[in-house]
């Protein structure tokens, strides 16, 4: 064998492994992703008051929100980042914007890109918390007006 065709053997081989390994990355990549996406960490759920949602990115759109979580009356709240995939439930959370909800959450550590999500936590269903009855308060009767006298006032001089 020449020298030539040695080297043509090596250029092939190496494109080969080359070509191989990137496509074994590809699929690594998307397989991760997929799992990112579809097995959860934990689920719960948490609520508030929604103070912020929208539809975000310059290319890939995402659905993110903030919700409120009030521990006590007076005191800052604890402000809660999450995303939503779905469009229909996107809409539902539009209209419930500064109304006290419940949203069930499950949690996607690991999510390789913002084009998928903001966050970590992706809200799949939400319930509107009815208002609080207001405090029932006592009223005061109002006083009764004072009899008149039948007599007459004097004047003085």
């Amino acid at each position: 064998m020449n020298n030539s065709s040695i080297l043509s053997t090596i250029r092939a081989r190496a494109s080969s492994i080359l070509l191989k390994s990137l496509a074994a990355l590809i699929i690594l990549a998307v397989l991760y992703t997929y799992a990112a996406l579809h097995f959860n960490y934990s689920t719960g759920t948490r609520a508030g008051l929604i103070q912020k949602f929208s539809l975000k990115g310059w290319v890939c759109k995402t659905y993110e929100g903030e919700l409120a979580l009030y521990v006590v009356a007076g005191v800052a709240p604890e402000v809660w980042n999450f995303s939503v995939r779905d469009p229909a439930l996107a809409e539902q959370i539009n209209q419930a914007v500064g109304q006290r909800v419940q949203l069930h959450y499950s949690e996607h550590p690991g999510v390789p890109f913002s084009c998928f999500a903001e966050t970590r936590y992706f809200v799949d269903k939400i319930t509107l918390i009815p208002s609080q009855p207001s405090i029932p308060t006592v009223s005061m009767p109002a006083q009764p007006a004072q009899p008149e006298s039948s007599a007459p006032a004097t004047a003085k001089p």
